[in-house]
């Protein structure tokens, strides 16, 4: 057997601010680097092989968070745009609640949580789903039918739109996903590459 755990990023200093952040590249604050040391305490029993991580420094910073908690000083860490978070386009910057305010519940939670709707100029989950699953495919997937641990560090939509694909969930039940700060989802496979066995490590993770 062999495993896939996905982990989200702790909090951004953007999370903190409640501003909608995308691919904008900002650090974790001194809250989110404990949240991914918590995170990392819980995954001692897994020997990882190879990490798969975003282009940004909120997932970098998590994942060397959690290296020093699991011990792992060399491993295979790749870096790829592909896992980047959802791009939120001019929404990019401004204040959540500030946005739900001004446009409504049901404009909010469509360009937040829904399945195909992009925010102006940004990308829905099903445009991040359409870069995330065919790299899981050539990339990652063949570590895992190779025998490899694997540990992907990324962001909430771009884990929504793989956890979506590995458990098969409906296009109008995804916006009931949510994945907290850090919190890792622990996937078991067998070698077919065929998923046996699931369980969600979290040391009292948040949703922002």
């Amino acid at each position: 057997m062999t495993y896939l755990v996905l982990i989200r990023h702790g909090e951004s200093e953007w999370n903190a601010k409640s501003l909608w952040t995308g691919w904008t590249d900002v650090e974790l604050t001194e809250k989110g680097r404990g949240q991914a040391r918590d995170t990392g305490s819980l995954l001692k029993d897994i020997k990882f092989d190879i990490c798969f991580i975003s282009k940004l420094k909120r997932a970098k910073s998590t994942w060397d968070e959690i290296r020093m908690q699991i011990h792992v000083e060399e491993i295979a860490t790749i870096e790829d745009k592909a896992l980047n978070e959802r791009d939120y386009g001019d929404l990019t910057g401004k204040n959540k609640w500030k946005i739900k305010e001004e446009y409504g519940e049901e404009q909010f939670q469509k360009w937040r949580r829904s399945w195909d709707i992009r925010p102006p100029n940004g990308e829905s989950l099903k445009d991040v789903f359409d870069r995330v699953i065919p790299y899981y495919k050539i990339k990652i997937l063949p570590e895992l039918r190779n025998g490899k641990n694997v540990i992907v560090v990324a962001h909430g939509n771009s884990l929504r739109a793989l956890i979506k694909y590995l458990e098969n969930i409906p296009d109008g039940e995804i916006a009931e996903v949510e994945i907290g700060f850090s919190e890792a989802y622990v996937y078991e496979f067998d070698r077919e590459g065929k998923i046996v066995g699931k369980e969600v490590r979290t040391a009292g993770a948040e949703v922002a």
